[in-house]
């Protein structure tokens, strides 16, 4: 009998914390990133360049690792659990490797070659600039090599996470943030040009990613040795799934490679000042979202399969009170704070006062979309679970279109008047993402597999006494910007933690005192 068999599931709340906690340390690790990067590059011509470079492969690895191979991946070897032996998994295992890293090595081998094109393609604004379009091309050749590497390292993910192993797949982006901060402190004065460093280790970090999964599956027996047999019918399902799931899965990312697209021929600075003010609002999606989403989805997948529906319906109900628990506070947080944080955080070196300004304003449009981000990690799992992916294909059409129009709309008139045509990229951003989250969550209701638990009206009562009393704290409490610019490092951290420790306090307490108890965060019983 493999490992797995002997141990039973960990419950949902612990499972959650514990990503939680493992993804915590990586999003803080990923800030000190994202500082040292701020103080090496500012928001530079150079800076823009790097960053559609890391952005390609992270947003294909979004697509292979995180978003629709997971999604169509996991289901299926839910039921391969269920219904067969151990042997049986790790044919599929094997054979969903081979499949998978031939049709990336493939991919990756003809984008190397062919960067010049694919700096045109996600870049067409530099085209005419030439030592900028030059030195994506450059960087892309560096990059791209870690769609490979990552991709791997979230199909091993997959299968941990479905035998309950969810710390190792959890801790693994932290390695992708200590390389790029040795790269821009240690390697940086190695490279004529800083950003060559910190593309090289894009690239490192990707080696010891996958390795770092290796031994984990080697304790449940599940090594992949791959395979390529398209034939397969396991593969086959998976392929199925896939497809049209790369589309519905994965819309938010894909409108924000437009944005990227789109920004590339605003004013230099664009694409840092978004990358900045994406980053802020992806710590608490990428901490508590995807945590929630990661824990649910192999759980969903077991309910399905062995048909428990009121189970299926119970795990929604709780993931979604558990997104509006900490979305809801943290967007407000984050329209609130926004120069502040900025300041705190990357207001040194290379990047100037302007930069933070304009990222102040990008944030708060970004802020806007972020409890509807984090609604669509775990609405989109609902459908995949049950093998449906028709209706988020169809959904995602609808949003993506949506995003096309707002660009225009909001994007020109913002750029001509006020020229911050970045705001309405991320403002587009973000409404696309509430229509999204509104149709599936509309789809699941009408198909009967969602539907409201009891103690709504209460906890919606709750939250809101809570949050009112968060801001009206933070509100007093905060300084004007001119004294932040001001002041120190230390005194700029000191402030920020008071900040920080009185919302969460008053948001606590105020819960607390209207009689939130930690059982009512608790997965209902069989979940």
């Amino acid at each position: 009998m493999s490992e797995s068999a002997a141990k039973p599931r960990p419950g949902l709340l612990r499972s959650s914390a514990l990503v939680g906690a493992m993804t915590m340390i990586s999003r803080v690790l990923g800030l000190l990133r994202d500082v040292v990067i701020a103080s090496f590059v500012g928001a530079s011509a150079n800076a823009d360049a790097f960053f559609i470079a890391f952005k390609i492969p992270n947003f294909l690895r979004r697509l292979f690792a995180e978003g629709a191979f997971s999604q169509a991946f996991v289901p299926v070897l839910a039921d391969y659990k269920e219904e067969g032996p151990h042997a049986a998994v790790q044919a599929l295992v094997n054979r969903t490797a081979g499949v998978l890293g031939g049709a990336l090595l493939l991919l990756t081998s003809l984008t190397v070659a062919a960067s010049p094109l694919v700096a045109m393609l996600f870049a067409p604004g530099f085209i005419g600039q030439g030592e900028k379009f030059e030195l994506t091309a450059q960087l892309i050749r560096i990059t791209f090599p870690y769609l490979l590497l990552i991709s791997m390292t979230g199909f091993c993910g997959a299968v941990l996470n479905s035998y309950g192993r969810f710390a190792v797949p959890a801790f693994t982006p932290v390695f992708l943030n200590l390389s790029l901060i040795f790269a821009a402190i240690v390697a940086s004065p190695w490279f004529s040009e800083p950003v060559y460093a910190l593309a090289w280790g894009v690239f490192f970090a990707g080696i010891v990613q996958l390795l770092f999964q290796l031994p984990s599956l080697y304790r449940l027996d599940l090594v992949p040795r791959p395979v390529w047999d398209t034939r397969d019918e396991g593969v086959r399902r998976i392929l199925k799934l896939m497809v049209p799931a790369l589309f519905g899965v994965s819309v938010s990312q894909i409108n924000l490679l437009l944005d990227t697209v789109l920004a590339s021929f605003l004013p230099t600075g664009s694409i840092s000042w978004l990358y900045y003010s994406d980053r802020l609002s992806e710590l608490p999606l990428g901490v508590f979202g995807v945590a929630i989403a990661t824990v649910i989805l192999p759980n969903l997948s077991a309910h399905r399969a062995a048909a428990r529906e009121e189970r299926f319906a119970s795990t929604l109900d709780w993931a979604m009170r558990c997104i509006l628990l900490i979305g809801i506070p943290s967007a407000l947080a984050l329209v609130l704070l926004a120069e502040p944080i900025l300041v705190t955080l990357f207001q040194y070196g290379e990047l100037t006062a302007n930069d933070v300004t304009m990222s102040a304003l990008s944030l708060r449009a970004y802020s806007l979309g972020l409890l509807a981000f984090m609604l669509v990690k775990v609405l989109a799992p609902g459908f995949y679970a049950r093998k449906d992916t028709r209706t988020p294909v169809k959904i995602g059409i609808v949003a993506m279109v949506a995003n096309m129009v707002l660009n225009l709309v909001l994007v020109l008139p913002l750029m001509y008047y006020y020229n911050i045509g970045h705001v309405g990229l991320a403002l587009a951003t973000s409404l696309a993402a509430w229509l999204n989250a509104g149709l599936l969550l509309r789809g699941l209701l009408l198909r009967g597999v969602f539907h409201w638990q009891r103690g709504w009206a209460g906890f919606m009562l709750r939250l809101g006494l809570a949050t009112v009393a968060m801001c009206a704290v933070l509100l007093y409490l905060t300084a004007p910007v001119d004294s932040w610019l001001g002041w120190g490092v230390a005194q700029r951290g000191l402030q920020m933690a008071l900040l920080c420790g009185a919302g969460v306090g008053v948001y606590l307490l105020v819960h607390l005192a209207c009689g939130t108890r930690l059982r009512h965060l608790r997965a209902p019983v069989g979940v």
